[in-house]
């Protein structure tokens, strides 16, 4: 699939980078591998060595921070991708500049690893802290079909304890500082499964998702307009197919009663993997319409105005 190259995408959390063995991740078709180096930064590479095209996340870690191929031992500097060493050969000047792994820009904020395709892109701006909660999910579904099914049904693809998604909305999919944001009215579950016409909705979902890389900011708040809970929701577009979604949270007020406790626990929030292919398929298209329409708006915006607009209109 085809990425933009100045996009930041979440492709790791925060304690799945490590010095101790190389993570392999992918952007699309395009393989990475992270590792934190001796000074505990984390670097991102293309994940294929130069010599012999083998992933580099087969190698290790070592203790000068390079990373080390498996294959036939070449490591390599985090930084700039270039060739450090090869064993029995330490003269650095030997080593035509062709055998450079391409490095990739990394930034580290919020508990997440972000990477951009583009190495001279400039850090994002830190957008929310360090939730307690967390977990990773490799969803088998596409990327623009994982943000479909989350503003369509978003029961398709993520769980919160004590908490029923239903299909009425408080506010329409609408532009937002540049974000894409809605909210969906939600029920308690209860031991007697809420009628679908009811009349009372104690709680809302309100979600803010970023229109390229589909990140979203989750907010559960109760009809005192109280945030019971707060997460960040980081889905990648990898290969074959699959989303893989990263996620943070972190549980906010306390709500009365019962029903607040049992929202509270070890985790209040999971991310399905496996989806239900038969709900997936009854689930009409409805929010994600308009989703289709408010990005093109969006990504359109940051284009020269002076540009004529796209003839939309199909042939006969």
């Amino acid at each position: 699939m085809s990425l933009q190259k100045d996009v930041w995408w979440a492709v790791a959390r925060s304690e799945e980078v490590t010095s101790d063995k190389p993570l392999s991740v992918d952007i699309g078709d395009q393989p990475i591998v992270l590792w934190r180096d001796n000074h505990g930064i984390a670097r991102a590479l293309e994940d294929r060595c130069p010599h012999r095209r083998a992933p580099l996340s087969l190698g290790c870690i070592r203790d000068n921070g390079l990373i080390q191929c498996g294959y036939h031992g070449w490591s390599y500097d985090g930084e700039t991708g270039r060739l450090k060493e090869i064993p029995n050969m330490k003269d650095q000047q030997k080593f035509p500049p062709v055998y450079k792994a391409t490095a990739f820009a990394v930034s580290e904020q919020a508990g997440f690893v972000r990477v951009c395709l583009d190495p001279k892109a400039e850090a994002p701006a830190s957008a929310s802290p360090h939730y307690k909660y967390s977990g990773t999910a490799n969803v088998s579904l596409r990327h623009q079909e994982y943000l479909d099914a989350l503003y369509d049904d978003p029961s398709l693809l993520i769980a919160i304890r004590a908490v029923h998604f239903t299909p009425y909305l408080m506010s329409e999919l609408h532009e937002q500082g540049g974000r894409l944001v809605m909210e969906r009215s939600c029920q308690w579950k209860t031991p007697h499964w809420p009628a679908h016409f009811v009349a009372e909705f104690p709680l809302t979902l309100l979600t803010s998702t970023d229109p390229v890389s589909g990140e979203t900011e989750l907010t559960l708040r109760d009809d005192q307009a109280k945030e019971l809970l707060h997460a960040v929701l980081a889905p990648v577009p990898a290969a074959r197919g699959v989303t893989a979604v990263r996620w943070r949270a972190e549980l906010g007020e306390r709500h009365a009663g019962i029903r607040g406790a049992l929202l509270r626990g070890s985790n209040p929030l999971s991310v399905l993997s496996s989806i239900d292919g038969t709900k997936l398929r009854t689930t009409k298209p409805t929010v994600s319409l308009h989703g289709e329409d408010l990005r093109a708006e969006l990504r359109g915006a940051t284009h020269d105005s002076s540009q004529p607009p796209v003839d939309r209109t199909v042939a006969a």
